[in-house]
């Protein structure tokens, strides 16, 4: 399912991004998977050149601080986020501290359902640029990131699910 994307219902200049991926695991592994902060390089498309720069393993809790290095349109960026809330193995929350956007708040919620986990993203960002900009750029990408982030986890559980891959795979 494509991401939704629109205006922030409460946040002038802000917008929304709203997507749901049902994966066929248990709610502990998914959420195990998505508390390993190395497997955002494996879920991330390879053309942003996605790296974790803070040394592993990270200690996952409210307040852990991580950096990342990315390319984005050729730029290269450097990005550190702080999770805000730690909440295994409902709910956890990552806002950038620092970065290309002037507000990222991402929450993560997984829901048991079905015989397997539902996972939800809410990500309230803002960005420098207008409207002109988002339509042109940034929508496209997020659009783009959140889809090929949905097709990666269906194919790396997919493994998992014929056992070629465990779900503590991060790429190193």
């Amino acid at each position: 399912m494509r991401p939704l994307i629109q205006s922030h219902p409460t946040r002038r200049g802000a917008y929304q991004l709203t997507a749901e991926l049902w994966l066929p695991r248990p709610i502990d592994e998914v959420f195990e998977f998505f508390g390993d902060a190395g497997n955002l390089e494996a879920i991330t498309p390879p053309w942003l050149h996605f790296q974790v720069l803070t040394p592993r393993p990270i200690a996952m809790r409210a307040g852990t601080l991580i950096d990342y290095r990315l390319r984005l349109h050729g730029l290269p960026l450097f990005w550190r986020t702080e999770i805000a809330v730690w909440e295994p193995p409902y709910r956890f929350v990552d806002q950038q501290l620092r970065g290309p956007y002037r507000l990222w708040h991402h929450l993560h919620t997984f829901e048991e359902q079905n015989g397997g986990t539902l996972c939800k993203d809410v990500v309230d960002y803002a960005f420098f640029g207008g409207p002109i900009v988002h339509s042109l750029l940034v929508k496209r990408d997020l659009e783009q990131i959140f889809t090929y982030r949905g097709e990666r986890m269906k194919m790396l559980l997919a493994q998992e699910a014929q056992g070629t891959h465990s779900l503590g795979f991060h790429a190193e």
